[in-house]
């Protein structure tokens, strides 16, 4: 790889980048559509200015741009939202992500593409774009609306299922066939990576930051934050997975830390850098012959992503209980393709199955549903009117009584279905652990100790196994807590059958691992004899070391949460110590803590303010609350309940005007003027014109603003504030 040719290339296409997205800036669109266009002008099909040296050039940055990018989207994304997304968010994507696979599919074969292309083409056709969206509800003011909330959800679940389908899309690639039994062992070994990463980097991840947290300022932060991804992406192609899930899984396992936010921070300008790359890369790959030639098939695509996301999206939302008008708003906003088509695009092209033409195509799809979002978003209220006013009557009265039993059924829930729910997890989670253990012993530990203690070697890694094993044969076995309310005496059969189910599993493992050095008929005999011994010598312990280990996963799992409402910093009695992010939209952002009355009106008491990198302890009430600041708060429940979403009030709700239209102008007094006679003070000019008096020009002689200025004729007073409102007094 030539050096500087490397350099002069990327140097190149982000020289032509930063014009042409100043330009779309300026134009008010997207910035993502001005990386592709400027990657379409650096490209060599754009003959009237100089193009790059070598594509693979860019392919190298580009490649670099799509791990950074995932890591970032998994930041945003965290397990812990999945979680909180509910079942409606989940059910959505599923309806959209299927519907579209299936829409795209059939699409491609009218269109005569063969198999392994018309199934990328469904899945490029499947994800909407979380960056469009996002800024699209940012600059309409409509983050905080109920199905803007719902399309976020949806959008996080549609990452995960994007994932997925790149793992599932690369087998079927590889094996040129689609093979069930290859697809769900492909999907296996997925979900076995995800989870088994996901428990140990949640226990471990926010031990391991935490304990080295004075050392990490911004600088650090990036470089463990990146060290981490990377390292994580390269163990995901030794597993037999891509970089960019690696790069996914390990941004969504830091999402869940305290650092999420900070990491986000330093990560943003090379993700940007990177992101910026990969995106003009992709215009690279424009062909206008192609587009000309293939006009009817972009067309045709781009209104079955339309016309698709507004039938799936609002089916979607309408069976997991949702109102008409909340499902159409919310199916008006998913029109759009966006980037995870790329990626899975850029996937297909580097394992040389996608056809040169059907890249373009799908570019050109993403630009044309890109432009046309913001208007379908505008246009979701006026739909879901149209549509209340003229669906038929009874129609509309089955669909409301559907959502109200529904609502009704969520509200009471079931005990036993929330009983046998624990029961599952906690047999699905502690198996998953126990498999890997097995398979790590296997693979690794049981060669090096054959290796080492010869003959002896395997019944020292049987050892080691039943050792590892232990602690989660216990938790596999253990009672499942009863929760207050449930009615446990009615569920006493259930509850004894799933008991017997769960130790018929553990005893499996247990088996497994004597017959793995031993014989079956050993195992079966051993088997029984070790889980019997296990829990006769070894139950008091193990326990409340699992109990231990269970307590610090979910209280990492919940960091962000508890740190925020101080559930785990418990004081005295009632009182917790709670940390907050003072919000852009906070009514006492700005003032000075004896002038916020926090401790008159919400009752709480500020002991710590960490502002950047600098710690103020104990504050003293001159202090000045800016926005930003995290501030440690002493209050009971109800206390940190209320004051939350006040500190904490979102960005978007804040008056967000231009800084760009803040100018210095001057305006000559004339004989006439109202303000002859008047000081700066009497003339109200600041709160008549929102303009503040900087200077007075008297006979060539400048006068700075103070409270004894009188304005005289012919004075140039100088004013600054908006250009507009300087225009008015002139």
């Amino acid at each position: 790889m030539n050096v500087e040719s490397l350099i002069s290339d990327l140097a190149f296409i982000l020289l032509l980048g930063a014009v042409v997205t100043v330009l779309f800036k300026w134009l008010k669109q997207p910035v993502v559509l001005g990386y592709i266009v400027a990657g379409f002008l650096a490209s060599p099909h754009f003959t009237y200015l100089p193009s790059v040296t070598t594509v693979e050039n860019i392919e190298f940055w580009a490649q670099i741009g799509i791990v950074v990018l995932l890591f970032s989207l998994g930041v945003e994304f965290s397990f812990k939202k999945l979680v909180n997304s509910g079942g409606s968010a989940v059910v959505t994507a599923l309806v959209i992500v299927t519907g579209m696979m299936a829409a795209g599919f059939i699409t491609g074969r009218i269109l005569h593409f063969n198999t392994i292309n018309s199934l990328f083409l469904g899945g490029m056709l499947s994800m909407s774009s979380t960056t469009i969206i996002i800024k699209a509800f940012t600059d309409m003011g409509l983050r905080q609306q109920k199905f803007a909330s719902l399309v976020l959800a949806v959008l996080i679940v549609e990452d995960l299922f994007a994932v997925v389908m790149m793992v599932v899309l690369s087998s079927i690639a590889i094996n040129s066939s689609v093979e069930g039994g290859e697809m769900l062992w492909s999907v296996g070994k997925l979900m076995f990576f995800l989870i088994i990463w996901f428990l140990v980097g949640v226990y471990l991840l926010p031990s391991i930051l935490n304990h080295i947290r004075r050392y990490l300022n911004s600088e650090t932060l990036l470089i463990v934050s990146m060290g981490l991804c990377l390292g994580m992406a390269v163990f995901s192609v030794y597993c037999g997975f891509s970089l960019a899930l690696g790069a996914f899984v390990m941004g969504s396992i830091l999402a869940g830390t305290s650092y999420a936010e900070q990491i986000e921070h330093v990560v943003t300008p090379v993700k940007d850098l990177f992101g910026a790359v990969f995106f003009i890369s992709v215009g690279m790959m424009v062909q206008p012959g192609i587009l000309a030639q293939y006009w009817l098939p972009i067309l045709i695509l781009s209104l079955v992503v339309i016309i698709g996301m507004i039938i799936f999206g609002t089916f979607g939302m309408l069976i997991t209980g949702q109102s008409i008008r909340v499902a159409v708003r919310s199916g008006f906003s998913l029109t759009q393709i966006g980037e995870f088509a790329f990626i899975i695009a850029s996937l297909g092209m580097s394992l040389h199955v996608l056809e040169p033409q059907l890249y373009p195509i799908v570019v050109a799809v993403s630009v044309i549903t890109t432009f046309t979002t913001p208007y379908f978003i505008k246009l979701s209220a006026p739909a879901s009117e149209f549509v209340e006013r003229h669906l038929p009557q009874r129609l509309h009265f089955l669909i409301e009584r559907y959502n109200n039993e529904g609502q009704k059924e969520q509200a009471s829930g079931s005990p036993w279905a929330a009983l046998l729910k624990r029961h599952l997890w906690r047999t699905f989670m502690y198996s998953v652990v126990l498999i890997a253990i097995s398979v790590v012993s296997a693979y690794y530990i049981r060669p090096w100790l054959t290796d080492i203690g010869g003959k002896w070697g395997p019944v020292l890694a049987f050892i080691v196994e039943i050792t590892l094993m232990s602690p989660f044969i216990i938790a596999l076995i253990s009672p499942v807590r009863v929760k207050e309310g449930d009615d446990a005496v009615s569920y006493n059969i259930p509850r004894i059958v799933l008991m017997i189910f769960r130790c018929v599993i553990a005893l499996g493992f247990v088996v497994h691992a004597v017959a793995s050095v031993f014989s079956a008929t050993a195992g079966l005999l051993l088997g029984v004899a070790i889980v019997v011994m296990i829990i006769l010598l070894l139950y008091r312990q193990l326990t409340r070391h699992m109990s231990r280990i269970e307590e610090k996963f979910f209280d990492n799992l919940n960091e962000r949460e508890l740190r925020r409402s101080g559930k785990n910093n418990r004081v005295v009695s009632d009182l917790h110590l709670a940390y907050m992010t003072v919000g852009a939209g906070c009514p006492f952002a700005g003032e000075r803590l004896m002038d916020s009355n926090l401790r008159k009106t919400y009752g709480v008491n500020v002991v710590n303010v960490q502002r950047g990198y600098q710690n103020i302890p104990i504050p003293d009430g001159r202090q000045r609350i800016y926005p930003g600041d995290v501030l440690g708060v002493i209050g009971t429940d109800e206390q940190i309940t209320r004051l939350l979403p006040v500190a904490e009030a979102d960005k978007a709700a804040a008056d967000s005007g231009d800084p760009g239209q803040m100018t210095l102008g001057s305006i000559l007094l004339s004989f006439n003027s109202p303000l002859i006679g008047k000081t700066p003070s009497t003339a109200s000019l600041r709160d008549r014109y929102d303009v503040l008096v900087v200077a007075v020009n008297r006979g060539g002689e400048f006068i700075d603003s103070n409270p004894n200025l009188v304005f005289a004729p012919g004075d140039i007073v100088w004013l600054a504030g908006n250009k507009n409102n300087i225009s008015r007094l002139k």
